[in-house]
């Protein structure tokens, strides 16, 4: 679940803050080892 979080917020659909908290921390890394640390904040 968290990749699919992830990909939607590469794709401008949804914001970090949309992504419910218990996945949050596994969101924000996988955003990171996509090189896009800037989308996890």
């Amino acid at each position: 679940m968290a990749i699919v979080y992830a990909t939607l917020i590469v794709k401008g659909r949804k914001i970090i803050g949309d992504v419910p908290e218990k996945i949050r921390e596994q969101v924000k890394q996988v955003l990171i080892d996509l090189d896009l640390p800037e989308l996890a904040e």
